[in-house]
């Protein structure tokens, strides 16, 4: 039984596709995905069709991420929904994946994805944010705005004790940050980088791009000073 976890998606399902494929995951593994399926890459759609049918084979633990709270809030505000939409955010590759003009095109199951995405998840040595924790608080305390977008730091090991996974912070060296009780897996896929698989426990990764290339290492080769 392995735990893996998937760093920012960002519509690349080829991406995803693949490092579901490369990395061999089957019913007995548990996937966490570190939030941010929409917005900026070529398939929004085609990455929440993928998640749905990867949940009818095995169990996936979807965080939510900064990128589905503004596009949430897009849904409820006119100016948010501008701002979703400005260049920067990719908002408008979102709606585009849907093949329609507005957030009218995106049918009710993929609403309730979005809005089903957890804060955090923990195992019995790991826990799990999109963007960061305080390492004096609890993760039920945590302020969103550490959780949802607060960059990756070299902060201090967590009070808990656990491994931090997270993602948000785009690596573009294509390599993930290990600072040994904190580990990074934002590895830029949208940016022309990798889409990250990390099995936590053995330190293994699986990366696949949008060309269809694919490769391998072991996170602990790469901790930090």
């Amino acid at each position: 039984m392995r735990t893996i976890a998937i760093g920012d998606i960002h519509g690349c399902s080829s991406s995803l596709c693949g490092v579901i494929d490369y990395a061999g995951i089957n019913e007995e593994d548990t996937v966490v995905t570190l939030g941010d399926y929409v917005d900026r890459g070529p398939d929004t759609k085609g990455v929440i069709d993928t998640i749905l049918d990867l949940r009818e084979r095995t169990r996936v633990v979807s965080l939510m991420g900064n990128h589905e709270i503004m596009m949430l809030e897009a849904r409820d505000s006119a100016p948010a929904l501008a701002r979703w939409m400005g260049e920067g955010v990719g908002g408008n590759s979102t709606v585009a994946s849907y093949e329609g003009e507005s957030l009218q095109s995106i049918p009710g199951q993929h609403w309730e994805f979005i809005e089903g995405g957890l804060p955090f998840h923990e195992s019995e040595s790991h826990f799990f944010v999109h963007a960061n924790a305080a390492s004096h608080l609890a993760l039920e305390d945590q302020d969103p705005f550490m959780l949802f977008w607060e960059k990756f730091r070299k902060v201090p090991a967590h009070r808990s004790g656990k491994i931090m996974v997270c993602g948000h912070t785009a690596q573009k060296s294509g390599v993930p940050a290990n600072l040994g009780h904190a580990i990074c897996i934002d590895t830029w896929a949208y940016g022309g980088q990798w889409l990250t698989a990390l099995d936590v426990e053995s330190g293994i990764y699986w990366q696949c791009n949008e060309e269809g290339e694919r490769r391998s290492n072991n996170v602990s080769l790469h901790l930090d000073a």
